[in-house]
C-alpha cells in the first residue's frame, strides 16, 4: 500500500493502525471471549440466517448473484467484488454470508486486534485487518459488492467510496426494544429512540434506501449466557462484572430477553 509493507501476525491478521494510535472503545480480550463464547453456543443464530437471508436477496436485485459479476461460470478465480464488513468483530455475520455466496471473498475489518484474531479464523475465504472504521478503509475503490455494518460505525464516503457502483450496503441496528430486559436489570446501555433518525441523516448525502426489514424473537438464556450477552457489548466498557453478575443471580434460573434488530439496505446515489 503506497509502497509500504505490512506484516501479518502469526494469528492470521493484518494490523494497519497507524504507530502509536490508541484503539479507544475497541473490544477487549474479555468481551471478544464472551462473544465468541455466547455465539458458538447458537443463541444469535437465528439473527444470522435474518442477515444472511437479506443479504443474499439484495445481492441478487442488484443482478449480481453469487456466480455473476466480471467472470464466467467456468473461469478460474472469484468473480469481481469482495464481501467487506466494517466492526465485523469475530466475523460471525460475514462467515455466513460468504456460505451463502460460495464464489466470492470477504474481508473483515474491525479496530480490535482480538476480533481480528478470531475473524482470521471464521472462514477459510476471510481476511482480517485492523483498523480504524472512522478514517480512510484499506481497501481499493469501487471492490465490493457488499458491505455490512452490524451495530457498528457508519462511515457513508468510504462506504460509497468502497462498493461498485452496483453494490450494496446492509446496515443492522438495534431497536428500542432489543435487551430491554437486560437494559433495565442490568443498567445497560439504551437504544436511541432516535436511532433510525440518525441513520438516515448519515446515510443520506451518499446512499438511497431500497428496502427495510426486521427481527425480533424471544431468547430464554442461561444467566451465565445473559452475563456472557452483557459483556460482549459496548455496555461491557460501563458496567462492573461484579455487579453485573450480581443483578443477574436475582433473576432467576432463566432469563428472557428480547432479540429485536432492524436491517435497511442501501445502494450508492448516482446509481
Amino acid at each position: 500500500m503506497n509502497g509500504h509493507s505490512y506484516d501479518v501476525a502469526r494469528q492470521g491478521y493484518v494490523n494497519l493502525l497507524p504507530g502509536g494510535s490508541r484503539p479507544g472503545t475497541a473490544d477487549t480480550a474479555d468481551m471478544v471471549a464472551a462473544r465468541e463464547s455466547f455465539l458458538a453456543a447458537g443463541h444469535f443464530s437465528g439473527l444470522r440466517d435474518f442477515v444472511c437471508d437479506v443479504a443474499e436477496r439484495a445481492v441478487a436485485r442488484q443482478g449480481a448473484g453469487a456466480e455473476a459479476g466480471g467472470r464466467g461460470q467456468g473461469e478460474e478465480g472469484p468473480p469481481e467484488g469482495c464481501l467487506l464488513e466494517v466492526g465485523a468483530g469475530t466475523g460471525y455475520y460475514l462467515a455466513g454470508v460468504l456460505d451463502r455466496l460460495p464464489r466470492r471473498l470477504g474481508i473483515a475489518l474491525d479496530i480490535s486486534k482480538f476480533a481480528a484474531r478470531r475473524a482470521a479464523r471464521a472462514h477459510e475465504r476471510l481476511a482480517a485487518v485492523v483498523c480504524d472504521a472512522w478514517s480512510t478503509l484499506p481497501v481499493a475503490d469501487a471492490c465490493a459488492l457488499l458491505i455490512l455494518d452490524i451495530f457498528a460505525p457508519r462511515n457513508a464516503p468510504e462506504f460509497r467510496r468502497a462498493l461498485r457502483p452496483d453494490g450494496v450496503l446492509l446496515v443492522v441496528t438495534p431497536s428500542p426494544r432489543h435487551l430491554g430486559e437486560l437494559t433495565a436489570a442490568l443498567g445497560l446501555l439504551k437504544v436511541d429512540e432516535r436511532k433510525p433518525e440518525r441513520l438516515e441523516f448519515a446515510l443520506a448525502a451518499d446512499f438511497i434506501l431500497l428496502d427495510r426489514s426486521e427481527y425480533e424473537e424471544r431468547l430464554s438464556l442461561s444467566p451465565a449466557d445473559a452475563g456472557a450477552l452483557a459483556a460482549m457489548g459496548p455496555s461491557a466498557h460501563h458496567v462492573q462484572a461484579e455487579e453485573v453478575a450480581e443483578h443477574l443471580a436475582a433473576l432467576g434460573e432463566v432469563v428472557e430477553v428480547t432479540l429485536s434488530v432492524v436491517a435497511s439496505t442501501y445502494v450508492p446515489k448516482g446509481t
